[in-house]
C-alpha cells in the first residue's frame, strides 16, 4: 500500500486570462465624444470640474456604492413595533450616499439655479456620467429637476418649496418641510385603469372649504421615491360653485406641519430592475394638496415637467449604452482567443466598432437636445426642443436594451453573471422606453407636434440639413426628408413609428458628420441610414475604419 506524501498540491491550475476590472478611470476625460461635445455644445468652462467628477464616478468605491444599492433594495415597514402606521422606507447607505453626490454636483437644480449658455449641457454630462456609476437614484433627482418651472407657476408655493428643493444639501430625514435642509419631489400620477391615458384617473380632488387646499382619494399604481417630501399629483378636481372642475394638478407634500399627510404606501414593486429605486403603490386617504394651475388644466400644467422628464430618460439611455459598451471594449481588448485579443479579432472588431457608432450617436443627440434646452427663448431652438424630446425619448431608451444584449454576448458567459456589472445594466435598459411614456406615445406626441406646431417639423429638418455637403448618402437622405416634409402632419398614426426611426436617424447622422471624426461619421451613415429599424450590429461596411472607431472608444 502505497504512503501518501507529507505534502499534497491539490491545485490544479493558475487562473490566467481574465481581464482585470473596469474601476478607477476617469468617465470624463476618458470618453473623447464626451469631452468633445461638451465643449462643442457650449459648456467649454465647466470641463475641469466635470473632470474631476468623472474621476469621483470612475473610482472604484463609488462604483462599489452602485453595486451594494442594487444588492440589498429598499425595505418598507408600514408600522413600527408599537402597532402605530409610519410607511417608511429604508434604504442601503450606499443609496444615500449616491444621493448625496448627485444633489452636490447639481444634478436635481443646477440650471435653475445658474440658467446660462451651457448651463443644461453641463448638467446633462455630469447625468451621463453619473448614471454609469448606478441609474436607480437618479429617478427621484430627475423628478425634483423637472418640478421645478411647474411649482414655479404657484409664487406661494414656489417661495415655500423651491429654497428646499434647490438647495445643494440632501436630507434623507423624514421630517416635515420647515425641518429639512433639502427636500426631494416625486411624481404620482398613473393609476391601474389609464396608465398612459391619464385622462382615465379616477382620483378626486375636493376644496376643503379653506379657499386653497384640497382632499385627494384614491389610488396611484406607480409611485417611484416614496420617501420624497411631496409628489405632483394628477386628480379629477370635482366641480362646485361654477368652478371648471376636470383633471388638475396638485402639489402633496409627504408631511403636513405636525403630522404625516393622509396617504399609505401599500407595496413596493418588485420590478425586474432599477432595484435601488423604491415604487410603490399609494392609497390617498384624504390627502391635504395644494393646487397647481387652473382647473382642468392639469396636462398643461405637468408638461414641462415631462418634457423634462423624458429628456433624462434619453440622457441615461445613451449613459447605459455608453457603460456596456465601455465594459465589453474593455473586456474584450484584454481577453485573448485563438492567439490574439478578442478585440482583434475581424467579426468581434465589427461587432464592438458598431456598438460604438451607436453609444456616440445617442450622446451627440443628448447633448444638441440639451443645447437647445439651454437656448429655449429662441424660439427656433424651442422647437427643435419639442420635437426632438419624443423623438430621442423614442429612438434612444429603444435601442439601448438591445445594445445592452449585444455587449453582453460580446463579454461571454462571464457578462452573464451576477458579480459582474452587466447583469444590471442589461435590467435596467428597458426602464426608461417604459417609464415617461412608451415608445408609441412618443412617436404620436411627434406626430402632434408636427401637426398642431409646424414650425418643429421645420426645425428639424432644418437642423438635418445643415450638415449636407459632406457625404452623398446622407445628401440623398436629406433631400428624401424634404420631399416628404408637408406629409409628416398627415402621417396615419400606424406609420409613426416609421417616420420616427428615419428622422431619429438622419438626426444622429447629421450630428455626426458635424462633431464627429470622418471615419466614424461615415461609417455611421453608411450603416443607419436607410436601414432604420430591424437591423442587428455587426454589419459595418468592409472599409470600415475599426481601428479609428475602437481607439476612439476605448475607455482607459
Amino acid at each position: 500500500m502505497s504512503q501518501a506524501p507529507d505534502v499534497w498540491n491539490f491545485a490544479t491550475h493558475e487562473v490566467t486570462n481574465q481581464p482585470a476590472p473596469l474601476a478607477d478611470v476617469n468617465l470624463f476625460s476618458g470618453d473623447s465624444a464626451l469631452r468633445e461635445g461638451v465643449a462643442r455644445e457650449g459648456a467649454a468652462a465647466g470641463l475641469a470640474e466635470m473632470e474631476a467628477f468623472g474621476a469621483a464616478c470612475g473610482s472604484e468605491a463609488r462604483l462599489e456604492l452602485g453595486r451594494l444599492a442594487n444588492a440589498i433594495p429598499p425595505q418598507l415597514a408600514t408600522h413600527d413595533r408599537y402597532g402605530q402606521r409610519i410607511d417608511v422606507v429604508s434604504y442601503h447607505p450606499a443609496y444615500h450616499a449616491l444621493m448625496r453626490g448627485a444633489i452636490e454636483a447639481g444634478l436635481h437644480a443646477a440650471p435653475w439655479r445658474a440658467p446660462g449658455p451651457g448651463a443644461h449641457v453641463a448638467r446633462a454630462a455630469r447625468f451621463y456620467v453619473q448614471t454609469q456609476v448606478e441609474a436607480g437614484h437618479l429617478c427621484p433627482i430627475t423628478m425634483t429637476f423637472a418640478c421645478v418651472p411647474v411649482i414655479a407657476r404657484e409664487p406661494g408655493l414656489a417661495a415655500l418649496w423651491l429654497p428646499k428643493i434647490l438647495s445643494d444639501r440632501y436630507d434623507a430625514r423624514d421630517l416635515p418641510l420647515s425641518q429639512k435642509h433639502g427636500a426631494t419631489v416625486g411624481m404620482a400620477i398613473t393609476e391601474k385603469q389609464g396608465g398612459s391615458d391619464v385622462r382615465a384617473n379616477a382620483t378626486t380632488a375636493t376644496p376643503t372649504g379653506d379657499g386653497e387646499s384640497w382632499r385627494l382619494v384614491g389610488h396611484k399604481y406607480f409611485v417611484s421615491a416614496p420617501m420624497s417630501d411631496a409628489f405632483l399629483v394628477l386628480a379629477q378636481a370635482e366641480p362646485a360653485g361654477g368652478s371648471a372642475g376636470g383633471l388638475t394638478c396638485f402639489l402633496m407634500p409627504r408631511w403636513l406641519e405636525e403630522t404625516r399627510n393622509f396617504f399609505e404606501i401599500v407595496r413596493l414593486k418588485p420590478k425586474m430592475g432599477n432595484v435601488s429605486n423604491a415604487t410603490a403603490e399609494i392609497e390617498l386617504r384624504g390627502a391635504l394638496a395644494w393646487r397647481i394651475g387652473a382647473e382642468g388644466r392639469g396636462l398643461a400644467a405637468i408638461l414641462g415637467a415631462v418634457a423634462m422628464t423624458r429628456f433624462d430618460c434619453m440622457v441615461g439611455s445613451a449613459a447605459g449604452m455608453r457603460a456596456a459598451l465601455a465594459q465589453a471594449l474593455d473586456h474584450c481588448r484584454q481577453r485573448m482567443a485563438f492567439g490574439r485579443a478578442l478585440a482583434d479579432q475581424p467579426l468581434m472588431a465589427v461587432t464592438l466598432a458598431d456598438l460604438a457608432l451607436e453609444a456616440e450617436a445617442a450622446l451627440a443627440l443628448v447633448l444638441r437636445v440639451a443645447r437647445a434646452l439651454d437656448a429655449s427663448d429662441n424660439p427656433a431652438e424651442a422647437a427643435l426642443a419639442r420635437a426632438a424630446v419624443p423623438l430621442g425619448k423614442y429612438w434612444l431608451c429603444k435601442r439601448a436594451p438591445g445594445l445592452a444584449s449585444e455587449a453582453m454576448e460580446c463579454i461571454g458567459g462571464s457578462g452573464f453573471i451576477e458579480d459582474g456589472p452587466m447583469p444590471r445594466l442589461y435590467r435596467e435598459a428597458p426602464v426608461n422606453a417604459i417609464w415617461e411614456g412608451s415608445g408609441n406615445i412618443q412617436c404620436l406626441d411627434l406626430l402632434r407636434a408636427f401637426s398642431r406646431q409646424p414650425e418643429t417639423a421645420e426645425a428639424l429638418l432644418g437642423e438635418i440639413e445643415q450638415a449636407r455637403g459632406v457625404d452623398g448618402g446622407f445628401d440623398r437622405e436629406a433631400a428624401a426628408l424634404r420631399a416628404e416634409f408637408a406629409a409628416w402632419a398627415a402621417c396615419p398614426e400606424g406609420q409613426a413609428r416609421a417616420v420616427a426611426e428615419r428622422l431619429a436617424c438622419a438626426l444622429q447622422a447629421s450630428l455626426m458628420l458635424r462633431g464627429a471624426p470622418s471615419a466614424v461619421a461615415q461609417a455611421f451613415c453608411r450603416s443607419r441610414l436607410g436601414n432604420a429599424g430591424g437591423r442587428l450590429y455587426g454589419a459595418l461596411a468592409a472599409d470600415a475604419d475599426l481601428d479609428a472607431i475602437l481607439t476612439r472608444a476605448a475607455p482607459r
